[in-house]
């Protein structure tokens, strides 16, 4: 298998070798670099902004793991298949859940330090979906920003793990078997690296988060393009469960237009008692789902746009002033000081929220070894599809993901290095060469993109709205297709090869969501609004044509 379709950039001006690259440096990332260090392969973090500001540092709400007297791995197991709508990989989950206590102890023996009772025993909260308390937090709502902490620091400090930041991942390079042997870059900054440039490597690990930025409103960080889906369908690797993408229920409405990185308010402060409510203060959660404010994200996001949809409002509300002062400053800090930099005081007055993009529950797919359908390519995290979610991600399980496979992949590295099965690759420069260019959209496509995407394959899709999101993604690429017949193509610079991988990935994911003619888990159709059991209790699986077209395929039932 070979590369057959790149984004259009110039040649690498340098070029750069380590034994395994990793891209992206959330908790997945720097897992993977961490544990390849340990078998003694040298390895290199490529990292689009610098090394703590991806996903991770923003998960407020801990990472889940039966950590606690009573829990065990199969109740943990039993609420993730529950929340992921009957398409979780059983066998997945079981190794989430059954190897996830020993990796977070691992984190902790890395340094990351979590909220401990009088008695010095891990604390733990409750979030939506969880029928037990096994949600280990830190700083009380800075889970992410204290694990990205301990992280970094541990790979800062060894001299075998090279840095790269502030550099957008571009394309895979493979050798004349196909298998993974670098990757081209650009570097966004002055110095010996800089524009763009190429690395050799034994094996590219993806962990570059998600794709949140798709749509207008989101928790996601700019950082978060879609770049490893983008690169991965490029490189002919298949991708799995695009359309279903979770919106967190409780983000903070800031007002009708607002766009781009919206403040999270954590699920853990629903799991600590608070209440949503309309404009008259009505718990409309308490008697659609046993565990009301606490059911799975899926159900949470859909009622409150449902409750918005009948009264006409465009925000609902999280009620928590019954905590007090004290317990807000002491269990959520962080929220109660963007609450009050927002103009809101949680102690005294009731948060409006409303849903907005969160997480990609699919990605490209692995195996439980973490490789992709390209030899020598693996991916990790949000980027990943392991099948451990399913059609909606159980709360907290994502920062547990990203532990468990990251170590796993590292395992399968190390031993694959030990077998002599890791040699050094050389880059089949003729098939880079040879690969078509994908003509880049302008940078202003973005802000388009996202709309087309937010009106027509948000919370709420039908075949219309799609078929609408569709229509005009496609005019997108037609317009950058003609900029380039007529010698005037968009500049390839960070802001256009960003659009071009928005513009991919929401094209794929618009074809699945399309296909997918039901309702389950985060995928909420208008028009199929049941469950489909007898033809939907599968996945869907995106390639891309020869033409650069992504398709999507549903795997035999």
């Amino acid at each position: 298998m070979s590369v057959t379709h790149r984004l259009t950039a110039p040649a690498p001006g340098w070029t750069a070798a380590t034994d395994v690259v990793v891209v992206g440096s959330g908790v997945a990332g720097l897992t993977v670099a961490l544990n390849v260090r340990k078998a003694g392969l040298r390895a290199m973090v490529v990292t689009k902004a610098v090394l703590d500001e991806g996903s991770t540092r923003w998960a407020q709400g801990g990472i889940a793991a039966a950590l606690g007297e009573g829990d065990t791995p199969e109740q943990h197991l039993d609420d993730t298949l529950v929340a992921g709508a009957g398409i979780c990989d059983e066998e997945a989950v079981r190794t989430l859940v059954t190897e996830g206590p020993d990796a977070v102890r691992r984190l902790i023996a890395t340094g990351a330090l979590f909220d401990r009772g009088e008695d010095g025993e891990i604390l733990l909260t409750r979030e939506g979906g969880h029928h037990r308390r096994r949600i280990a937090h830190a700083g009380g709502d800075a889970t992410g920003a204290e694990i990205s902490r301990a992280l970094v620091a541990a790979v800062r400090t060894d001299p075998g793990i090279e840095l790269i930041e502030h550099a957008l991942v571009l394309d895979l390079l493979t050798d004349t078997e196909g298998h993974a042997a670098g990757l081209t870059l650009h570097v966004m900054g002055e110095g010996q690296r800089d524009g763009v440039g190429a690395v050799r490597a034994r094996a590219v690990v993806l962990a570059t988060g998600g794709m949140g930025q798709v749509f207008s409103a989101t928790t996601n960080p700019a950082v978060s393009t879609g770049d490893g889906v983008a690169l991965a369908l490029r490189a002919g690797a298949a991708v799995t469960d695009l359309e279903f993408v979770q919106f967190h229920p409780t983000p903070l409405w800031v007002g009708p237009d607002a766009e781009g990185q919206l403040p999270l308010i954590s699920e853990a402060v629903r799991g600590e008692g608070a209440h949503l409510v309309d404009a008259d203060g009505v718990r409309f959660m308490v008697g659609q789902h046993e565990l009301a404010e606490l059911a799975p994200r899926d159900i949470v996001a859909k009622a409150i746009t449902r409750r918005m949809q009948e009264q006409g409002a465009d925000h609902m509300f999280l009620d928590g002033r019954h905590f007090g002062a004290e317990m807000w400053e002491h269990r959520f800090p962080t929220i109660l000081a963007t609450c009050r930099a927002h103009g809101i005081d949680p102690v005294t007055a009731p948060i409006p929220i409303a849903p907005a993009a969160h997480y990609a529950s699919g990605g490209v797919r692995t195996d439980p070894r973490g490789r992709t359908s390209v030899p020598g390519l693996y991916a990790c995290g949000e980027v990943a599809c392991t099948g451990v979610h399913g059609a909606n991600r159980l709360a907290s399980n994502s920062l547990l993901e990203g532990l468990v496979f990251a170590e796993r992949i590292a395992a399968d590295l190390a031993g694959r290095h030990a077998a002599g099965e890791l040699p050094e690759r050389t880059v089949d420069v003729a098939a880079a060469r040879a690969a078509r260019p994908v003509p880049l959209p302008p940078s202003e496509a973005r802000a388009e993109i996202q709309r087309l995407m937010s009106r027509g394959a948000g919370v709420l899709r039908s075949a219309a709205s799609m078929a609408d999101a569709a229509a005009g993604l496609a005019l997108i690429a037609e317009q950058a297709h003609s900029h380039v017949a007529e010698e005037k193509p968009a500049d390839p610079r960070v802001e256009t090869w960003e659009a071009a991988n928005l513009l991919l990935v929401a094209t794929a994911l618009v074809a699945a969501a399309a296909q997918r003619e039901e309702t389950r888990g985060c995928h909420w159709r208008e028009d199929f609004p049941e469950r489909d059991d007898a033809h939907w209790r599968r996945h869907l699986i995106t390639t891309l044509a020869a033409s650069g077209d992504p398709v999507s395929t549903p795997e035999e039932q």
